[in-house]
């Protein structure tokens, strides 16, 4: 694996990608009788989502030697993206995932990833160190945690970098990310979540995922328990009440912004891209989480993931929408 940092990088994301197939009619996927392919994957929505801010960005990741490996790594490119860390697993298939839009609200996903998913398969061999170590933002996943080889290579990684000095414009984020199809437990996710949050800076999560992570689905109290680990910045989603934005010197909860959802698939990543562009630039906590939940809302309103990431003007407009009828 190339070391070299590509000139500028601001982001590395490291884990999930695959080929996204969308219904174009909704209701049971036995029902359905088209579909439309887009580029998916956590790590890689939110590299996406950062790209269309007006980030340098890149996800490591592995794909298949198929025809879906080549889309991820020219959609990685016509997004923005630098593919460089796309690795190859010779023996494996790009994942590909079928969304029923039933409800749109939270789509049910049918995950192709069998045996194991080449992403899941990462090893040092394929880690650009320095990158890891340099890069303003990493960002990591439970996911990528959920199975060897990936999980000693991410947490290898996150003791490479070690946990960024505070007020250093750095930091390391872990998406909680939790997938029950991908444990044999939250037990065991626990301890792998323990590990993780002694190198990390940021944690995002729902309640659902913190209470895999830190054992309480109470937002104030799973963000004590976070804070207490040495996360610098903690934020619990909470649905239709918002998303509560917790660090040392205080808290507050950021309401959400109302849309009509089409497909909520891609809305959390679309938070994670927003979220990278507001620690990148300094922000305060409560203004990032007023931007991520704008780009949250605007891709919950389409079809999509990657490709339904907004740029920056249109939630800038959004946002000025937002506070002229407040």
């Amino acid at each position: 694996m190339n070391d070299q940092q590509p000139a500028g990088l601001e982001l590395l994301t490291v884990g999930r990608v695959g080929v996204d197939l969308y219904p174009l009619q909704t209701g049971p996927l036995k029902d359905v009788s088209t579909f439309q392919k887009f580029l998916g994957g956590t790590a890689t929505n939110v590299a996406v989502a950062a790209s269309r801010l007006g980030r340098r960005t890149a996800v490591l990741t592995k794909v298949g030697p198929d025809g879906f490996g080549d889309y991820v790594r020219e959609a990685l490119r016509g997004f923005g993206v630098d593919p460089a860390y796309v690795g190859t697993s010779d023996s494996l298939k790009t994942p590909v995932v079928f969304c029923e839009l039933d409800p749109p609200e939270d789509p049910p996903l049918l995950f192709y990833r069998d045996p194991v998913a080449p992403d899941l398969t990462l090893v040092d061999a394929d880690v650009p160190w320095d990158v890891v170590r340099d890069v303003p933002i990493l960002w990591v996943t439970g996911t990528g945690v959920s199975v060897e080889p990936a999980r000693s290579t991410q947490l290898r990684m996150l003791e490479h970098r070690g946990r960024p000095a505070a007020g250093s414009g750095r930091h390391t984020v872990l998406d909680l990310d939790w997938r029950a199809m991908f444990w044999p437990s939250p037990r065991e996710a626990r301890e792998e979540y323990t590990a993780m949050l002694r190198d990390v800076t940021v944690v995002v999560g729902n309640r659902d995922e913190v209470e895999v992570a830190v054992g309480t689905r109470d937002a104030d109290r799973a963000a004590d328990r976070l804070l207490e680990a040495g996360v610098e910045l903690a934020l619990v989603k909470k649905g239709g009440e918002g998303v509560l934005v917790a660090t040392a010197d205080g808290r507050t909860v950021v309401p959400p912004h109302p849309v009509e959802v089409v497909c909520g698939l891609g809305a959390g990543d679309a938070f994670g891209g927003s979220l990278v562009h507001g620690l990148l630039a300094g922000w305060e906590p409560a203004r990032i989480a007023e931007l991520a939940n704008v780009a949250g809302a605007v891709v919950a309103s389409r079809l999509a993931c990657a490709d339904a990431m907004p740029t920056l003007q249109e939630l800038e407009e959004l946002l000025a929408t937002q506070g002229a009828s407040a």
